[in-house]
């Protein structure tokens, strides 16, 4: 018996979603495109929240800032949840394997006693300061309007999440459990500190979403994580701690990742309009004041004398960054 095989085509009756066929046409989406684009409730709230109705309950008059398109906030890295929890998961073996060869080879050990006490005094506090920036960006993804800006908030407040227990693995590693209790008591009471949780305590309270997304994500991490994890990470290296270098290779690694995704919506919501731009450019200033101060201390701790030369080169580079995004500060 003869057979005959044909390739028979069929023509899909649609290609995608009509809320993306309104936005892009009749053609294949992303999974990217699919998780984040036109999602947005804006209809069929039953009632105004009670705690504040004014608004309704996704508002785009929670902040200050205008813009025609919210979804024009695009993700550079084009995460959606599947693509971020696989490029986390890659970077979280890469981590955990350095921890396990530093404890199974005792690594941690031979660091000198100075440069091991250094990273306890600024490293492991520094989880308090990450728990502030999880509650910033959970807000934003909670009040912020559009979901390509509120899912990957959301994403960044679970990655504070996760250096924070990086931090207290650190200490865990160095001192053992009283690391973590040192830490807390030296966040709670320590003079060294106070500057910085005060900082982070008045973010907590700020209303306006993008507001927060400016002061924590562009403007602290945008100064404190150069100066912890190049400049610092560069004198332990320097002095006999590369152990402590393999254990802060993740925030490393994320925070040069993230900076290019907070540069691309700033560099967007200033170019929509010039009073987007002089707002933007007004919160920078203002908080950079704020971020300098509350830093301080912890440079006078960590670099000496060389305190003023390392935060006025982190500055600059900062100063840099935002010019390149078209604010004027």
């Amino acid at each position: 018996m003869q057979m005959d095989l044909r390739t028979v085509a069929i023509k899909p009756l649609r290609h995608t979603f009509d809320h993306l066929v309104e936005r892009f046409g009749d053609k294949p989406a992303s999974r990217y495109q699919e998780g984040s684009y036109n999602i947005q409730q804006e209809h069929i709230f039953h009632y105004r929240p009670a705690w504040d109705a004014e608004r309704v309950l996704f508002d785009k008059k929670r902040t200050r800032i205008v813009m025609q398109d919210w979804y024009a906030l695009k993700d550079p890295r084009q995460y959606y949840y599947g693509a971020y929890t696989i490029a986390r998961a890659r970077q979280q073996e890469a981590a955990e394997s350095s921890f396990e060869m530093i404890e199974e080879r005792g690594l941690a050990e031979l660091i000198p006693a100075e440069v091991k006490q250094t990273a306890l005094d600024l490293l492991v506090p520094m989880r308090h300061v990450e728990w502030g920036g999880n509650m910033g960006n959970s807000y934003i993804a909670a009040y912020g309007y559009g979901t390509v800006i509120t899912q990957p908030c959301l994403y960044h407040a679970m990655d504070h999440l996760g250096v924070a227990q990086y931090l207290t693995r650190i200490g865990l590693v160095l001192d053992g459990p009283e690391a973590l209790d040192t830490a807390k008591e030296a966040w709670m009471s320590g003079a060294l500190w106070q500057p910085m949780r005060r900082h982070v305590e008045n973010l907590l309270v700020l209303q306006d979403w993008f507001e927060i997304f400016v002061a924590q994500n562009l403007v602290l991490e945008g100064l404190l994580n150069p100066m912890l994890y190049d400049h610092l990470d560069a004198d332990f290296s320097a002095n006999g701690g590369t152990a402590i270098s393999m254990m802060t290779r993740f925030m490393a690694e994320w925070s040069s990742e993230t900076a290019k995704w907070v540069d691309a919506q700033i560099k967007v919501v200033a170019a929509e309009s010039p009073a987007n731009k002089e707002l933007l450019s007004a919160w920078v200033k203002q908080y950079r004041s704020a971020t300098r101060e509350a830093l301080a201390p912890i440079a006078r701790r960590a670099f000496g004398d060389h305190a003023d030369e390392v935060l006025g080169e982190v500055t600059a580079e900062f100063n840099a960054r935002c010019a390149k995004l078209g604010l004027a500060v």
